[in-house]
């Protein structure tokens, strides 16, 4: 058993600024939507082998608390391409071994960005 796939929601017409985030920003690759479902909305986008894919939700509600979690090479590059872009970062350092920072995409969702430490 493998991961395949992270659901996030986004209201209706939200697809852009989906794009802009995930893609612009962060750099995920998007890839088509089977013909069947791309009429209902939504984008989706596959990363070395997983995939996020942000659905319409009526009526939308951002993720408060559950959130997808990036592990990146270079986690303060990263952060800084994110703050330039708008979008909040907050630093975490709960977790030992482990540089984090936390940050809503374009629709309030929470999104977790991390690097794994030799210290």
């Amino acid at each position: 058993m493998r991961l395949h796939h992270v659901q996030v929601s986004i209201p209706a017409g939200g697809e852009d600024a989906a794009r802009s985030f995930y893609g612009g920003v962060l750099g995920l690759a998007e890839v088509p939507k089977p013909e069947r479902l791309a009429a209902r909305g939504g984008v989706w986008f596959r990363q070395e082998g997983l995939e996020l894919h942000l659905g319409v939700e009526e009526p939308f509600s951002p993720a408060g608390k559950a959130h997808p979690a990036f592990a990146v090479a270079d986690v303060a590059a990263l952060a800084a391409a994110v703050e330039a872009a708008g979008y909040p970062v907050t630093w975490d350092d709960n977790i030992p071994g482990v540089l984090r920072f936390h940050t809503r995409d374009g629709h309030g969702n929470r999104v977790e960005l991390q690097q794994e430490t030799t210290a």
